[in-house]
């Protein structure tokens, strides 16, 4: 399969918007807001949150469109202005490390195209268009999934081993299978 990667934006709002619905709006409806400071507000629709922050170049994200241009995955990613909820937030908090540049926080690839490659697409796109917005320390809190079966539609903030394989580097265990990782990523 043919792809290539584009930044979230309002140019490509519409093939992100497709991949969500055909996805049942990502989890039951998430619209990939789970990071975002909107997350748990009452009475509002993650749709419609989720496109003011892209047409206001408030959410970033790597959108991975197949050869038709149809969105297949993304990696989303900012700073942690834009993303400041986090997974296993106590034991983050306990010994927090350094404050990163940008946090990467979701992969998603739709589930009919897992196992393809998108998701390394996707991490390598996010990691490219950082370099390009200036780079800086990068930061992810994943799951190792070594020596264990872990179901691949649950594990939406990648794998260790993924982001190991991109040159990150193990911070600290924040969780029974939970790391943070971390990584410099030089300016383009």
């Amino acid at each position: 399969m043919s792809l290539t990667v584009r930044p979230l934006s309002a140019s490509t709002w519409d093939a992100f918007a497709e991949l969500v619905e055909r996805n049942n709006g990502i989890f039951g409806g998430c619209w990939c807001i789970g990071y975002h400071p909107e997350r748990g507000l009452p009475d509002i629709d993650h749709r419609t949150v989720k496109e003011q922050r892209v047409r206001t170049g408030r959410a970033h994200a790597a959108l991975v469109l197949d050869g038709d241009g149809a969105a297949q995955g993304w990696c989303q990613y900012g700073p942690p202005g834009e993303l400041p909820a986090i997974k296993h937030r106590r034991a983050y908090d306990q010994d927090a490390p350094p404050l990163p540049d940008w946090r990467i926080t979701c992969l998603y690839v739709d589930r009919r195209h897992r196992h393809q490659g998108i998701a390394r697409t996707a991490l390598e796109g996010a990691l490219d268009l950082i370099a390009h917005a200036g780079g800086g320390l990068v930061e992810a809190i994943s799951e190792t999934t070594l020596g264990r079966r872990a179901q691949s539609g649950f594990l939406f903030s990648g794998t260790v081993e993924l982001f190991e394989e991109h040159g990150f580097t193990r911070v600290r265990q924040v969780g029974k299978h939970a790391w943070i990782v971390s990584r410099q990523v030089a300016p383009a």
